[in-house]
C-alpha cells in the first residue's frame, strides 16, 4: 500500500528535486538564526564593558534579512508543493474515474451508486489535503530536524544528548494514536457512503415521489438521522483522540526547556547566550519532530481510504477488444443477429441457457417471455454489455469479441423502459448521442419521432431544461425523445427494452406510431411483455427460464397452443 501512494510523486521527481533544495537553503538559514542569537546575547548585549551598539546592529539586520528570506522560500516551495499536491489528486481522480467507466456493465448492476459517488468524490476528497501536504511537511520537517539536531550538538553535546533522549517519548505517544486513528477514519469513510447512499435514494426525484405516495418522508429522515448521529460520534471520537496527542505533546514541549535548564546545572560551563540558543534550536527541533509525528498519524489515518479507493482500482475492467479485432462501420453492416450457443450466468444460475436464434437483417424481431426469463439479459449480451459465459453472439457471421466495442457503440440504438435523460437542455440531451449534431438534424430527428410539435410548443423550445431524469416531461414525451436521440445515430440496429412498458394506453400508441415509420430498413429488437405490440413481427422467440422455448409469427405461435399461447392468455386476463 506504501509503495502504491508514494508511486503517486514519481512522476514528480524533479518537482520534488526542486522542493527539497528550497527547504534545505531555508532549513540551514533558519538553523543559523540561533547561532547569531548566541552572538547577540554574548558578544554584543552581554559584552565586557557595555553592550556594543554596532554589533548588536549589524547582528539584529542580519537576522532579519536571513529570517525574510527563510520565509520567502518557504512560500515558493509551499506554492511548487500544494501545486504538486492538486496535480497528483486531479490525476488519480481522473483515474478513478476513467476506470470505473471500464468496468463490467454487472459491476453497477450490484453496487449502490451512491457508493460509487463516495469513492469518486467523498474518499479522493478526504485524502487530497494529506496527498497535498505529506510529502512538503515530511521533507519539511525532515531536513528541519537533521539540520537543527547538528546545530544542537555544535552548541553543546552532553545537552543535545539529553535533548535526543526525550524523543521516544513523543514517539511512543504517537505511534499508540495513529493505530486508533486509522480504524476511527476508516469507520467514518465508511458511514460518510452510507449517507450518501441514503441522500441518492431518498432525495432524488423518484425518491421524494415514492415517499410521499406512501407517506413515508419520516422513514428517510430517520434513516439519515441515525446515520448521522452515528458519523458525529465517530468524528467526535477521531477528533479527541488527535486532540488527546496535541495536548500531551504541547505538555511535552513545555517540560523540554526545564529539563533542559536542569541538565545545564549539572554540566556547567554554558554560557546565557548559548543556553538561549540552545533552547530556541530545541523549539525548532520538536515542533517539525511532532508535526512528523502528526503527519504519520495522518497517513496512517489516510490509508485507510486509499484502501477504498485502490479497491476499485483494482478491479478487473471489462474484458478487453481481442488482438486483432477490427473495426467495424456502418457501411459494412446488414444488420444480421445471431446467438449460437450462449450461456450466460450471474453466480450459479444461468440468466441465458444455451441459446441459439437468428434474426434476419433488416427485419423486425420480438423477445418475449415471463418475469426473469432472460429478454434484458438477451439484448445486453447484443449490446455487448456482457460477453456470454459460453457460445458466441454474431454480428454478420462475426463474433462480436473479434469486432472494437467502440466502433460497436455506433451501430445500435436504444430505447430502454425508462429513458436516462441528463438535468439538460432539450438539445443538449440529443446531442449526448450525436455531439456534432445541427439544429436541423435535430428538428428532423424530432419530427421523426413525433415530439417536435411537443418541443416548439415549450416556453424555450429545444433550450428547454427537462428536470432530473425528464421529471418535467410526461412518459410519453420522455420515450419520443429517447427515439429521436437514438435515430440521430442512424443505427443499422434498433434495441426496443420495454419501450412502451411503463406507459399508458394512449402514450403508449403514441410511441408505437412514432415507431412504425422507423422500422423498416433497421434490424430491430423489441423487448416487451406487452404483446399487443408485437403482432407484425416478423419473427417472436419466446424465452422461459432462460431457454428458448418457441419462434415463428403470432399466428402460427397463438395456433400452436404452447407457452406463447398462455402469456397471450394471461395477457388477456390482464390487460394493460
Amino acid at each position: 500500500m506504501n509503495r502504491r501512494v508514494l508511486a503517486l510523486f514519481r512522476p514528480y521527481r524533479g518537482r520534488i528535486g526542486v522542493i527539497t533544495c528550497l527547504i534545505l537553503v531555508a532549513a540551514l538559514l533558519g538553523a543559523a538564526l540561533p547561532f547569531l542569537t548566541r552572538d547577540l546575547i554574548d558578544d554584543g548585549l552581554f559584552a565586557p564593558g557595555g553592550p556594543r551598539i554596532g554589533l548588536l546592529c549589524g547582528l539584529l539586520a542580519v537576522m532579519i534579512a536571513l529570517a525574510a528570506a527563510a520565509a520567502g522560500l518557504g512560500v515558493l516551495q509551499s506554492y511548487l508543493a500544494s501545486r504538486m499536491g492538486e496535480d497528483v489528486m486531479e490525476r488519480l481522480r481522473g483515474d478513478l474515474y476513467a476506470h470505473l467507466q471500464r468496468l463490467p456493465f454487472t459491476f453497477f448492476t450490484r453496487t449502490r451508486t451512491g457508493e460509487v459517488q463516495s469513492r469518486v468524490i467523498g474518499d479522493v476528497g478526504e485524502v487530497q489535503s494529506t496527498v497535498s501536504s505529506t510529502v512538503p511537511t515530511i521533507l519539511a520537517n525532515a531536513v528541519t530536524c537533521l539540520t537543527t539536531l547538528a546545530a544542537l550538538f555544535v552548541l553543546s553535546w552532553r545537552l543535545a544528548l539529553v535533548t535526543v533522549a526525550l524523543l521516544p517519548v513523543t514517539a511512543w505517544l504517537t505511534a499508540k494514536v495513529a493505530v486508533h486513528q486509522r480504524r476511527m477514519i476508516g469507520a467514518v469513510q465508511r458511514s460518510r457512503a452510507e449517507m450518501n447512499v441514503i441522500a441518492e435514494e431518498t432525495l432524488s426525484v423518484s425518491g421524494v415521489l415514492l415517499a410521499r405516495v406512501f407517506g413515508r418522508a419520516d422513514h428517510g429522515a430517520r434513516r439519515f438521522q441515525g446515520e448521522s448521529r452515528r458519523l458525529s460520534g465517530l468524528q467526535l471520537r477521531a477528533a479527541m483522540s488527535a486532540q488527546a496527542l496535541t495536548t500531551a505533546l504541547q505538555a511535552l514541549f513545555l517540560v523540554m526547556p526545564l529539563v533542559v535548564y536542569v541538565a545545564a546545572g549539572f554540566t556547567g560551563a554554558v554560557t546565557a547566550g548559548t543556553l538561549l540558543a540552545f533552547t530556541s534550536l530545541q523549539a525548532r527541533l520538536f515542533l517539525p519532530a511532532g508535526q512528523l509525528l502528526q503527519v504519520a498519524v495522518q497517513y496512517r489515518a489516510a490509508m485507510a481510504v486509499f484502501e477504498r479507493i485502490f479497491e476499485y482500482l483494482d478491479l478487473a475492467p471489462a474484458a478487453p477488444d481481442r488482438p486483432g479485432a477490427r473495426a467495424v462501420g456502418k457501411a459494412d453492416v446488414r444488420g444480421e443477429i445471431r446467438l449460437d450457443g450462449v450461456t450466460f450466468r450471474h453466480g450459479d444460475r444461468a440468466v441465458l441457457d444455451d441459446v441459439s436464434l437468428t434474426i434476419p437483417a433488416g427485419r423486425f424481431a420480438a423477445i418475449v417471455g415471463g418475469s426473469g426469463s432472460g429478454k434484458t439479459t438477451l439484448s445486453h449480451l447484443v449490446l455487448r454489455l456482457h460477453d456470454p459465459d459460453s457460445g458466441r453472439v454474431l454480428l454478420d457471421g462475426a463474433d462480436l469479441r473479434d469486432l472494437r466495442r467502440a466502433s460497436l457503440a455506433t451501430l445500435f440504438g436504444v430505447v430502454t423502459q425508462e429513458p436516462v435523460l441528463l438535468h439538460a437542455s432539450i438539445a443538449d440531451n440529443l446531442r449526448y448521442a450525436a455531439p456534432d449534431a445541427t439544429d436541423a438534424e435535430l428538428e428532423a430527428a424530432c419530427r421523426a419521432a413525433r415530439i417536435h410539435d411537443r418541443v416548439a410548443a415549450l416556453p424555450d423550445g429545444y433550450a428547454t431544461i427537462v428536470g432530473e431524469r425528464g421529471s418535467r416531461l410526461s412518459g410519453g414525451e420522455k420515450q419520443r425523445l429517447a427515439i429521436a436521440r437514438a435515430l440521430l445515430t442512424d443505427p443499422r440496429i434498433l434495441v426496443l427494452d420495454e419501450a412502451t412498458s411503463s406507459l399508458d394506453t394512449e402514450n403508449a400508441h403514441q410511441v408505437q406510431d412514432a415507431l412504425a415509420p422507423l422500422l423498416p430498413g433497421r434490424t430491430t429488437i423489441a423487448i416487451t411483455h406487452r404483446l399487443e405490440t408485437v403482432r407484425d413481427a416478423d419473427v417472436i422467440f419466446v424465452l422461459d427460464e432462460g431457454r428458448l422455448v418457441e419462434q415463428g409469427t403470432h399466428d402460427d405461435l397463438a395456433a400452436r397452443g404452447g407457452r406463447y399461447a398462455a402469456l397471450l392468455a394471461d395477457h388477456a386476463r390482464t390487460p394493460v
